[in-house]
C-alpha cells in the first residue's frame, strides 16, 4: 500500500514540473531593419538659430510641455475625455482585459454546486435487469406498478465538484493565455497611439484656425487699403487725372480683396467645425485666452541627434511586437496539441432514493475520473494548425519591421522639414519686409503724381501674396514640430491621471 502512494505521488510530482513549463519557443525580438541614425539633414545655408533657452530631451517631454498656449492644453484635454475614437480605444482595452480574464480562468477547476432527481421508469420485461443492480427484487428506492408490473426508480444526488478541468501538463492553456495578455497590451499600446495622433490632430487643427484668421486679418487690412485707394482713383478720375483704366484696375484689386476675405472667412468657420469634432463636443465658451498665432511656441524643440532605436519605444511599435508576442505563444499552443491531455472530473456530496435521507449518516458519496487523450490520428489538422501558427508568427515579424521602417520614414520626414522651414521662413520674411517697402514706394509715387496706378497694383498684389506665402511657411513649420513629436511618439511618456488614467500592466491579474 506505502508503494501504491509512492508511485502516486511521484507521479503528481512529475505532473507538477511539467506544468512549470511550455512549449513556446524562445521570443528573440527582431533587428530593427533601418540604419542606427537619421539622415543627416543639416542645411547647407544660415544655420537655424538655437533655442533661446536649454530644452529637456524627448523622452521628458509630454503634450502639455509641448504645447505652452493655454487654449490648446484646453483643448487637448476636453478632446482625450470626449473624443469619439479615444472612447472607443479606451473601450477595447476594457474589452480585451475582460477576454484576457475569461481566457486566464482555464487555468483553474470551474468548481459548481449541483442537486440532481433521477426519475426511471421500466417496463416488467426489463424490470429485473434494471432493478437488479439496487440489490433486489424490486430493487432499493424503486416501487412497482401493479397494474403494469413496471418498475420506477428514484435517485436524489447533492454535492461540489468540477467537470473536465484539464492539468496544463504541456503549457497549451498557458500558451492561449500567455496569447491572450500580449493581445491586450496590444490594446493598451494601441490607446496610447489613439491619444498622440489625437493630441496632435487637436494641436494641427488649432493651429490652422489661428493661421486662417491671421489670413483673415491680413485680407481685412488688405482690403481696407485697396478702399482707401480705389477712392483716391475715383477722385482722381473725377478730377481728369487718372484714366478710366487706372479706375478700372483699383476697382479689380477691391473685388478680388472681397472675394478672399469670403474664401478666408469660410475657411475659418469650417476650421472651428473640424475643432469640435475633434473634440466630441461643443466649443466651452469659457476657454483660456489663447496666443496669437506667431506668438505660438512649441517650446520643445526636439534634438536631432536621437539615436534611431529609441524608435521602439513608440506605441504602434510596441503594439505590433505585443501581436508578435501573441503568434509565438500560438506556437506553443499548436505544439502541445500534439501531446496527451488529462481531464479531471470529480464531485463530493450526498446520495439517497428518498429526499428525505439525502443528509442522513452514511449518505456521502463521491466520483473521481481522470481521462487521459492521446492524438493518433486528425487528419492533418494539428500539423495544419502548428504550420498556420508559423506563417503567422512571420506575418506579424513583418508588419512589426514595417512598422519601424514606417516610423523612421515619419521622423526623417519630419526632420528634414524642421532642418529646411526656418531658413524658408527668413527668406519669405525678407520677401515680405521687401515687397512692403516696395508697396510703400509706389504708393508714394502714384499719390505725388509721378507713376500710373499700375505700380501700386503689382506692389499690392506682390505683398498680399508675399504675406500669405510666409503665414503658409510658418503654419508649415508648426505642423511639422506637431509631427515630429507624434513620429517620436509622443514623448513615450503616459499621460498623467487628469488627461487619461494609465492602465498598468502591473495591475493585470
Amino acid at each position: 500500500m506505502s508503494g501504491s502512494r509512492f508511485i502516486v505521488a511521484g507521479a503528481l510530482g512529475c505532473l507538477l514540473g511539467l506544468a512549470g513549463c511550455t512549449m513556446e519557443p524562445h521570443y528573440q525580438r527582431p533587428d530593427a531593419p533601418i540604419a542606427k541614425e537619421w539622415p543627416d539633414t543639416t542645411p547647407a545655408g544660415p544655420a537655424a538659430p538655437a533655442p533661446a533657452v536649454p530644452t529637456p530631451g524627448a523622452p521628458d517631454v509630454g503634450w502639455r510641455e509641448f504645447f505652452a498656449d493655454a487654449r490648446l492644453q484646453k483643448l487637448i484635454e476636453i478632446a482625450i475625455a470626449h473624443n469619439p475614437d479615444a472612447r472607443i480605444a479606451a473601450l477595447n482595452i476594457i474589452a480585451a482585459r475582460a477576454q484576457y480574464q475569461i481566457q486566464r480562468a482555464d487555468l483553474f477547476p470551474k468548481i459548481s454546486a449541483s442537486a440532481v432527481e433521477e426519475v426511471e421508469k421500466y417496463p416488467a420485461s426489463v424490470a429485473g435487469i434494471a432493478t437488479s443492480s439496487t440489490g433486489g427484487a424490486t430493487g432499493v428506492g424503486a416501487t412497482t406498478a401493479v397494474d403494469t408490473g413496471s418498475t420506477v426508480f428514484r435517485y436524489f444526488d447533492a454535492g461540489v465538484g468540477f467537470t473536465s478541468y484539464e492539468i496544463d501538463v504541456f503549457g497549451r492553456v498557458r500558451s492561449l493565455n500567455h496569447a491572450r495578455q500580449q493581445q491586450y497590451f496590444g490594446y493598451v499600446e494601441t490607446r496610447r497611439t489613439t491619444q498622440i495622433s489625437l493630441v496632435a490632430e487637436v494641436a494641427s487643427a488649432y493651429l490652422a484656425l489661428l493661421a486662417d484668421q491671421e489670413l483673415l486679418r491680413i485680407t481685412q487690412d488688405t482690403l481696407n487699403s485697396q478702399q482707401d485707394s480705389l477712392q483716391l482713383v475715383q477722385m482722381s478720375f473725377d478730377g481728369g487725372v487718372a484714366t478710366a483704366l487706372d479706375l478700372h484696375q483699383a476697382e479689380t484689386t477691391v473685388f478680388t480683396a472681397r472675394a478672399s476675405l469670403a474664401q478666408y472667412t469660410r475657411q475659418v468657420a469650417q476650421d472651428r467645425n473640424a475643432l469640435v469634432l475633434l473634440l466630441g463636443v461643443p466649443l466651452p465658451a469659457d476657454l483660456p485666452a489663447g496666443e496669437e498665432f506667431d506668438q505660438q511656441r512649441l517650446v520643445t524643440d526636439l534634438p536631432a541627434g536621437l539615436p534611431s532605436d529609441l524608435l521602439t519605444q513608440r506605441p504602434d511599435i510596441l503594439s505590433a511586437e505585443h501581436n508578435l508576442l501573441a503568434a509565438n505563444a500560438n506556437i506553443g499552443a499548436a505544439r502541445a496539441a500534439f501531446f496527451p491531455s488529462i481531464l479531471l472530473t470529480g464531485n463530493y456530496g450526498t446520495a439517497s432514493t428518498q429526499l428525505s435521507g439525502l443528509f442522513d449518516r452514511g449518505s456521502s458519496a463521491w466520483t473521481f475520473t481522470p481521462q487521459i487523450s492521446l492524438p493518433i490520428f486528425a487528419g492533418g489538422a494539428n500539423v495544419a494548425s502548428l504550420n498556420l501558427a508559423k506563417v503567422q508568427k512571420n506575418v506579424y515579424v513583418v508588419q512589426y519591421e514595417q512598422a519601424i521602417q514606417t516610423a523612421f520614414r515619419e521622423v526623417a520626414d519630419a526632420l528634414a522639414g524642421r532642418a529646411t522651414l526656418d531658413n524658408q521662413i527668413a527668406a519669405d520674411q525678407a520677401l515680405v519686409d521687401a515687397t512692403s517697402e516696395s508697396y510703400r514706394l509706389s504708393d508714394m509715387r502714384f499719390r505725388s503724381g509721378i507713376d500710373n496706378f499700375l505700380s501700386v497694383l503689382d506692389s499690392q498684389r506682390s505683398l498680399f501674396s508675399a504675406q500669405q506665402a510666409l503665414i503658409g511657411v510658418k503654419l508649415a513649420r508648426l505642423q511639422n514640430l506637431v509631427t515630429l513629436y507624434k513620429a517620436l511618439g509622443g514623448g513615450w511618456r503616459e499621460t498623467n491621471a487628469a488627461d487619461a488614467a494609465p492602465v498598468a500592466r502591473a495591475a493585470v491579474p
